[in-house]
């Protein structure tokens, strides 16, 4: 199971990681930066989820519907 944690630094700024639990304990974890501003925080977040979306697989092959 993946999630994305916020933690405030030691300066004062908002870090964002990717973490992996297994069996209750995290086991893996991946920093994605630090940043002041909201819009910068919600930039990493962004990311984040991006890391965690990409070894997931759809529930459903909406590929016929795609008209691009």
């Amino acid at each position: 199971m993946a999630f994305i944690r916020k933690f405030k630094t030691g300066s004062g700024k908002t870090g964002v990681q990717v973490c992996y639990k297994d069996q209750g304990k995290v086991v893996k974890t991946i920093h994605i930066g630090s940043a002041e501003s909201e819009a910068g925080i919600m930039r990493l977040v962004k990311k984040a989820q991006g890391i965690i979306d990409k070894d997931k697989r759809s529930l459903f092959d909406l590929s016929e519907f795609d008209k691009s």
